[in-house]
């Protein structure tokens, strides 16, 4: 891969990168943190990626950087106590769009991440799994998984108007 090549994939997939990251991360400075990371290990590796292949490279390198931060983030101990009050709000309408979100981020960090390449950014069984290193029957697995849960907090009681 040339510059001129690793460019045109920055430009191609940047945002998608950072739309997939976003949705699992939930925070938008280490969403960008973690693209930018992203990018420069593979602008390191620019002479050893193939240019058909950067947007798997790059989705797999995203994938790992983020996987690597969560993992870091559990082992911290954080020290801030949060309040949450969940008699407010709660039974307000707020768009399907927020509830659809609120659903996805309850589901483990494995079936989310599945559904997110493959609903939201059109990858294959096999592209996913090479992405997150699992065989196709694994990720159709977590997919249906993911789905069957998201079908049932979707048409539960709390969330009907």
């Amino acid at each position: 891969m040339n510059t001129e090549e690793y460019n045109t994939c920055v430009k191609m997939h940047a945002d998608n990168v950072y739309r997939f990251i976003l949705h699992n991360m939930r925070d938008e400075e280490e969403a960008k943190d973690i693209v930018q990371d992203s990018f420069e290990k593979m602008w390191i590796n620019v002479a050893n990626i193939n240019a058909e292949k950067s947007k798997s490279y790059l989705f797999t390198t995203a994938y790992r950087t983020m996987i690597d931060r969560i993992r870091r983030k559990k082992r911290m101990v954080s020290f801030e106590i949060e309040i949450h009050d969940k008699a407010l709000g709660q039974n307000q309408y707020t768009g399907g769009s927020e509830v659809i979100q609120n659903a996805l981020s309850k589901l483990p960090e494995i079936q989310r991440s599945v559904i997110l390449l493959r609903d939201y950014e059109g990858y294959s069984y096999d592209e996913i799994g090479e992405i997150t290193q699992l065989n196709t029957s694994q990720v159709k697995v977590y997919i249906y998984r993911a789905r069957t849960t998201l079908k049932q907090m979707l048409v539960s009681v709390d969330n009907i108007i």
